[in-house]
C-alpha cells in the first residue's frame, strides 16, 4: 500500500464486492474534512442508523455530531444530518439507543477543546425515529466521563450504561495512564442512575458489553497498554464485575466493539494488533490528543508522566490495521474465525485530517440485523465512515 493517503469518494453508493458473498461497501457521505468514531444502529423497520462525529479535527470545537440513515432496500447512504452545534466544545463519541418504549436516545461527549478531562455527557431524544430530534440535556456533569459503547437493556429491565474516567493527575495534561471504567444503572428509563466501578480496571476503557444466553453479562475492552482485549464479567446485573483480564486477542489502545448474533455466536470487530514490535512511535503522544493550538500533551507536562503500579504507561501510535472480524461460538472463550475486511500500515501517529496523512482503519461498529445481515462501519483513513455489510459464512470463509 502507498504512503501517502489519497482522498475519499464519500458518496454513500452501496457496491458489490465481486467475491462470491453478499459483501456489499459504502462510504458514508459527508462534508467534514475529519470523520470519526462511529456507531450503528438497525431500527425495527428495517433501516440501518450511522452516527459518527466530524469537522477539522478532534479535539477541537467545530467537532460536531452526524447522522446518515440507509433506508431498507435502497442503495444509498442519505446526505449527513448536524445533531450539534455547541461553539464551545468538541463533541465525540456518539451514541444510538432504542429504549423499549421505542424512542431513540442519542448520547455523546462535549469536551473543552483540547482536554478529555473536561468531558461532559449529553444527550437528544428522539420519537420518530430519528427523523427530528428533542432539545439537547446533559446527562453527567462530571468533569472527564466518556462514553463509547451502547446502553444495554438488562433482563430485569434496568438499563446498563458503559463509561470511563479521563482522570488527570494535579499539574498535568490527560494522557490516558490513569483512566478507569464503570458502569451506570438506571432503574427509571434514565430518569437516574447509579454508578458501580470496575474493580482494578486502570487502563481498560471503551467497555462494551453483551448478554450472554446464560445470562451473564460479558465486558470486553480497549487497552491503553496496546497489549490486548480484556474481559470481565458480571452475574448480578451489572452490580459487580470481575477484574478484567488479557484474553488472547490483540489490542492497540484502539477503540473494539462486539454484538451477540441471532444464532447466539459473538461478532468482534478490531484491529488485529498490538504495540509489539511497533518500533515506529513518536516520543511523545501522537496527535489524537493535542491540544487545539497543537501543543503536543507529554511535552507540556515537562516532567515523565505518572506510571501505574505495574511500571505501564498508556501506549500511543501503534499501527491501526488490519481490521478484523472475529466470531466466538462459545461465549468470547475463544476465537477460531478472523477475517481481515481491510489491509493496510495503518500510520496513526497524526490526527490531522487536512493534509491526509492518516491511514488508520479504526474505531468500529457492528450490528446484525434481523435478516441475519451483519453490518460494520468504522473511520478509514479520519477523512471517511466506511460501511460493509457481510455474512457469518463469509467472516468464516
Amino acid at each position: 500500500m502507498s504512503n501517502q493517503s489519497t482522498t475519499i469518494v464519500a458518496d454513500g453508493k452501496l457496491k458489490m464486492c465481486p467475491d462470491g458473498f453478499e459483501h456489499v461497501e459504502a462510504y458514508i457521505p459527508s462534508d467534514c474534512i475529519q470523520n470519526h468514531a462511529s456507531n450503528l444502529l438497525v431500527l425495527d423497520n428495517g433501516d440501518l442508523l450511522c452516527t459518527w462525529f466530524g469537522g477539522t479535527q478532534e479535539g477541537i470545537a467545530d467537532i460536531h455530531i452526524y447522522l446518515s440513515r440507509l433506508k431498507k432496500g435502497q442503495k444509498e447512504w442519505s446526505k449527513a444530518v448536524k445533531l450539534s452545534d455547541d461553539p464551545a466544545r468538541s463533541e465525540q463519541n456518539p451514541i444510538l439507543f432504542r429504549a423499549p418504549d421505542n424512542k431513540l436516545w442519542l448520547l455523546y461527549t462535549a469536551q473543552k477543546s483540547g482536554n478529555q478531562d473536561t468531558a461532559i455527557v449529553r444527550y437528544r431524544i428522539s420519537e420518530d425515529e430519528g427523523y427530528s430530534w428533542g432539545p439537547i440535556e446533559t446527562l453527567f456533569d462530571q468533569p472527564g466521563t466518556f462514553i463509547r459503547q451502547p446502553i444495554v437493556v438488562l433482563d430485569n429491565g434496568d438499563w446498563l450504561l458503559p463509561v470511563f474516567y479521563c482522570i488527570t493527575p494535579p499539574g498535568q495534561k490527560w494522557t490516558g495512564n490513569k483512566d478507569i471504567s464503570a458502569v451506570k444503572i438506571s432503574k427509571d428509563q434514565g430518569e437516574s442512575w447509579e454508578e458501580y466501578e470496575v474493580p482494578n480496571s486502570l487502563g481498560c476503557v471503551h467497555m462494551n458489553i453483551e448478554k450472554l444466553d446464560d445470562g451473564t453479562l460479558l465486558a470486553l475492552f480497549r487497552s491503553r497498554w496496546a497489549d490486548h482485549i480484556y474481559s470481565s464479567c458480571s452475574t448480578d446485573y451489572g452490580k459487580t464485575w470481575s477484574e478484567p483480564i488479557p484474553t488472547q486477542l490483540p489490542n492497540n489502545n484502539s477503540s473494539i466493539q462486539f454484538t451477540k448474533l441471532n444464532n447466539g455466536h459473538l461478532a468482534l470487530v478490531f484491529n488485529n494488533m498490538n504495540a509489539d514490535n511497533c518500533t515506529e512511535r513518536r516520543l511523545s503522544l501522537y496527535d489524537e490528543i493535542e491540544d487545539e493550538e497543537g501543543t503536543d500533551i507529554l511535552s507540556a507536562n515537562q516532567d515523565t508522566p505518572e506510571k501505574d503500579d505495574e511500571g505501564r504507561q498508556a501506549f500511543w501510535g501503534a499501527p491501526r490495521a488490519p481490521m478484523t472480524v472475529a466470531i466466538s461460538e462459545d461465549g468470547g472463550r475463544t476465537w477460531p474465525y478472523k477475517k481481515d475486511i481491510e489491509i493496510g500500515d495503518g500510520y496513526a501517529m497524526t490526527n490531522n485530517s487536512k493534509e491526509k496523512l492518516n491511514r488508520e482503519y479504526s474505531y468500529p461498529s457492528i450490528k446484525q440485523s434481523a435478516d441475519g445481515k451483519i453490518h460494520i462501519a468504522f473511520t478509514y483513513f479520519r477523512q471517511a465512515i466506511k460501511y460493509v455489510c457481510v455474512s457469518e459464512e463469509f467472516i468464516k470463509s
